[in-house]
């Protein structure tokens, strides 16, 4: 793998110097230093191996064996018709939508005439170049840094050139949900793309962010690698669902780190159903008093899908609390990793953490490999952790079958069943019905098998 490595390294090297002479024009020097360090980075530690106990269950060499190449701006432009769009469009997100395809942001295409005065959402690269620049030094890449051993946050951000940026003001609610849509189309090329998110709420402010990463063929192959970046002030809520529903070709590595301030709240949904291999990094700092997180996840794989999610979270402050649940569902070959960290700091006091991981084998042939961790260094706190692995009751299956209903229907009754306690917390209708749409799909069609 060292000599695939090493190509890569010049194909991306390569395509920095083209995208640099692009955009460095177009953008402030405290980026172009910022991206340029990034490289550096990249280029000295590499991608991970299995080796690395972060890694150790889930291989990326076919990241390197993949010769992906960064997808460019002028490849991006007028590529996709509007109608075709249709199939990824929440309503309740009507007039708050950005959409960007291969990671660059598509004016044409996005429909930003229903925010409140004061909000702003758009393009990452104008705000950079615009009035908010100065202030958003402070933010950017605060929460995704180039330090350690993080090879796809450092790719990242040597590639950044375009993104997506959401600010809401001091106390300023945002009623209806804003659409970040990552639509691939990669025509048929092993395209490399970086999707890059900043949202910042300030104090007493509110927003439902909706992160949603697709592609318009379902078998293509493509790299994609988001970072996202979120900063929750001192008594401000965001909600937040990403939707990860690329193509069963893609590989999709991606890290979000957030912030939250003295009894600010981040509540968040992933739903995982794409990728031939997916991977989600999640660093999150309870950085002010009484702040709380909610993390809750579902993720359904089959085939020889592989499936990975890393969390850390930082009990930072007393009188914090976090929840976190991930439900998973596997089917065939497919394959999951959880590795779920609770690290309570000295002094964070009347900690109150919560961490669950459950997991459905619908095949003998599934596999999981779960690891909740707990850190704890203050004397007074509430912690408790906990996964399971298991196959479907068997007694709830024989009831079901004793009323009459054929097995391998009753089979699926239960596994929609387990999935339900995620599904009904989807406060967002349309996510609701389109992720109810995806996983009686799947049931029907291992029902038709």
């Amino acid at each position: 793998m060292s000599m695939q490595v090493t190509e890569l390294k010049n194909t991306f090297s390569a395509a920095f110097e083209s995208l640099q002479s692009g955009v460095s024009n177009r953008l402030p020097l405290w980026v172009e230093d910022l991206r340029l360090r990034a490289l550096e980075h990249f280029e000295a530690v590499g991608f991970p191996t299995t080796d690395d106990e972060d890694y150790k269950y889930t291989n990326v060499a076919p990241i390197a064996r993949g010769n992906f190449q960064p997808a460019a701006a002028s490849d991006a432009s007028g590529i996709i018709d509007p109608a075709h769009l249709e199939q990824f469009i929440y309503e309740e997100a009507d007039g708050r939508r950005l959409v960007f395809i291969n990671g660059f942001y598509d004016a044409e295409l996005s429909s930003l005439d229903a925010l409140p005065a004061g909000v702003i959402a758009g393009n990452l690269a104008d705000a950079l170049n615009g009035d908010a620049g100065t202030m958003l030094k402070n933010f950017l890449a605060r929460g995704a840094e180039t330090s350690g051993d993080d090879a796809f946050t450092a790719l990242n951000t040597a590639f950044l050139a375009s993104g997506a940026f959401v600010y809401v003001p001091r106390n300023v609610r945002v009623e209806a949900p804003i659409h970040l849509l990552f639509v691939t189309e990669s025509a048929g090329e092993a395209i490399a793309t970086f999707p890059r998110v900043l949202v910042i709420a300030e104090p007493h402010s509110e927003a439902t962010i909706i992160e949603d990463h697709t592609a318009l063929v379902e078998q293509a192959s493509y790299f994609s690698s988001p970072v996202i970046e979120i900063y929750v002030d001192d008594e401000a809520r965001v909600a937040h669902y990403k939707v990860q529903r690329e193509s069963i070709d893609a590989l999709h590595v991606a890290r979000t780190r957030v912030e939250v301030g003295r009894a600010g709240i981040y509540d968040s949904t992933t739903i995982n159903l794409g990728s031939a291999l997916a991977r989600h990094n999640i660093n999150l700092q309870l950085r002010g008093e009484g702040s709380e997180t909610w993390i809750d996840g579902l993720f359904f794989g089959e085939g020889t899908q592989h499936m990975d999610t890393h969390s850390l979270i930082n009990h930072l402050e007393p009188h914090c609390t976090s929840h976190q649940a991930y439900k998973g569902i596997l089917n065939d070959r497919a394959r999951s990793v959880f590795n779920g960290r609770i690290f309570v700091h000295p002094g964070a006091q009347k900690t109150d953490a919560y961490q669950s991981n459950k997991n459905l084998l619908l095949s003998n042939e599934a596999r999981v490999d779960t690891k909740p961790q707990l850190e704890i260094f203050a004397d007074d706190v509430k912690c408790s952790h906990g996964a399971t692995v298991g196959q479907l009751n068997e007694e709830e299956l024989f009831y079901l079958i004793s009323r009459g209903i054929h097995p391998e229907l009753a089979r699926n009754l239960l596994t929609y069943g387990f999935a339900e306690a995620i599904v009904e917390k989807i406060k967002v209708a349309s996510i609701k019905r389109q992720l109810d749409e995806a996983i009686l799909n799947r049931l029907h069609a291992s029902l038709e098998a």
